[in-house]
């Protein structure tokens, strides 16, 4: 990401509110402290794990300038409705990539996602989207948040799966960007969500095994109410 430089050709300048994501790509916000603006966290869209464009509406002020919308986890934020709400507000929107998967390994990835797609059941999968590179795959843990997800991904890992907690924190709640901010679906995506290996060079064999280790624990997890 070149967050910074694109601000800058962008005209932010110090004082100028910007509207960023809460959930991951902590860079952007820090981006926009760095040139003296004031990072502003909207919700995350709870399919997609990019910007809600109508939680970005919630929070434009009369110092918002722009809006930064950031592709997640390989899949395309919606730019279209985030362009109408700029539109409507007078605001910039740019949109980052973010770092993540080898294009040339797209088509195995995406055949790899579409496999556990169809054989995942002790996990929530993710929405299906056109465009989705799969970068990481990102599914949800049911149970009552953060605990219940904690301990499925350490059984996974005892298993040999190599699966990964995305984001840690909400990006509000970090040092030096923390203000007094709570969104509920940043904060469930937050305690829900793992990250599932679907690297092009995965076997059938490996895919089967995650698979079973999913599906063997997910009966043991109850849903929150």
């Amino acid at each position: 990401m070149r967050t910074v430089g694109t601000l800058k050709s962008a005209g932010v300048r110090a004082g100028d509110e910007v509207v960023v994501p809460a959930y991951g790509n902590a860079e952007v916000a820090r981006a926009v402290v760095e040139l003296g603006a004031v990072p502003v966290f909207a919700e995350v869209d709870a399919d997609s794990y990019c910007l809600d464009p109508a939680s970005v509406a919630d929070v434009v002020s009369g110092q918002t300038v722009a809006v930064v919308a950031v592709h997640k986890f390989g899949r395309p934020a919606d730019v279209g409705r985030l362009r109408e709400v700029a539109q409507r507000h007078g605001l910039l929107v740019l949109v980052e990539d973010e770092a993540g998967a080898d294009p040339a390994g797209t088509e195995l990835r995406r055949a790899h996602a579409a496999y556990l797609d169809d054989r995942l059941s002790g996990v929530r999968t993710p929405a299906p989207a056109s465009g989705h590179l799969y970068a990481q795959y990102v599914v949800r843990v049911p149970g009552n948040g953060r605990p219940d997800r904690d301990a499925f991904a350490r059984t996974l890992r005892a298993k040999g799966v190599g699966c990964r907690v995305p984001v840690q924190a909400p990006v509000y709640r970090l040092p030096g960007l923390r203000r007094d901010v709570f969104l509920p679906e940043t904060e469930r995506a937050v305690d829900e969500t793992l990250a599932l290996p679907v690297h092009a060079g995965m076997s059938r064999r490996e895919l089967q095994k995650m698979v079973s280790a999913c599906n063997a624990l997910g009966g043991l997890l109850q849903p929150a109410f």
